[in-house]
């Protein structure tokens, strides 16, 4: 990795984290946006919305601007629910770092340097699912500042979970990404992780199949 060094995170790097975290994050609205875009029910509605508006109206323009509006105020809230995952994750596991990764039990967080700049991060912790406890561990809030993505950061701080695992002898590392983070995907894949479940965070997103993969790991030579 050259110019880069990954080392435990210290409290210094705390504003650092929290905003790479949540640049990472929110960038990804524009394809969730486009993804619900191209999902057949958004056409269906779009379509229903712009028949009842133009049968009120009689008028072709004003039924095309209410279905203007209508993306413009998808647009906003798609927006908006990634800032709401942001704020949340901040005033959660976030908002007391060392508490959370420090302080636990097997648990960690890393963060990657170019010189004394924080330019990535990465943390394991025991998983939210009861029934993975004391055999796998989370990889949890990967990300790499965008100017220093395509250098192997993503692969190498992945490499720093699974052997941190495989050193507590933790048969399993899993995660969870959105189908939208293809880049993180082709990077858990590349490495031998296997996509095992497919879930919905919400009613509405299920409804738009907007769903979350679960990523697993398996430790060679895991006791």
């Amino acid at each position: 990795m050259g110019e880069y060094h990954i080392r435990t995170y210290e409290d210094r790097d705390y504003e650092a984290v929290r905003t790479i975290f949540s640049h990472g994050i929110v960038e990804h609205a524009p394809a969730g946006c486009w993804h619900v875009l191209r999902c057949p029910q958004t056409h269906l509605l779009l379509l229903a919305v712009m028949a009842v508006a133009y049968a009120v109206s009689a008028s072709l323009l004003f039924s095309c601007g209410v279905v203007a509006a209508l993306l413009a105020v998808g647009w906003v809230r798609m927006k908006g629910l990634w800032a709401e995952y942001v704020e949340v994750a901040l005033a959660d596991d976030l908002r007391d770092i060392r508490k959370t990764y420090l302080e636990a039990k097997d648990s960690r967080f890393w963060v990657v340097t170019s010189g004394e700049e924080v330019v990535g991060m990465v943390a394991a912790v025991q998983p939210a699912d009861p029934s993975q406890r004391g055999t796998a561990l989370e990889l949890k809030r990967m990300s790499v500042a965008e100017p220093h993505r395509g250098r192997g950061l993503s692969k190498a701080l992945t490499q720093t979970v699974i052997r941190f695992a495989q050193e507590r002898g933790y048969k399993e590392v899993v995660l969870t990404t959105s189908m939208v983070q293809l880049a993180a995907q082709r990077v858990y894949e590349a490495m031998g992780f296997r996509k095992v479940k497919v879930t919905y965070p919400s009613l509405l997103a299920k409804l738009l199949q907007f769903h979350l993969y679960s990523y697993r790991y398996e430790i060679a030579g895991s006791r």
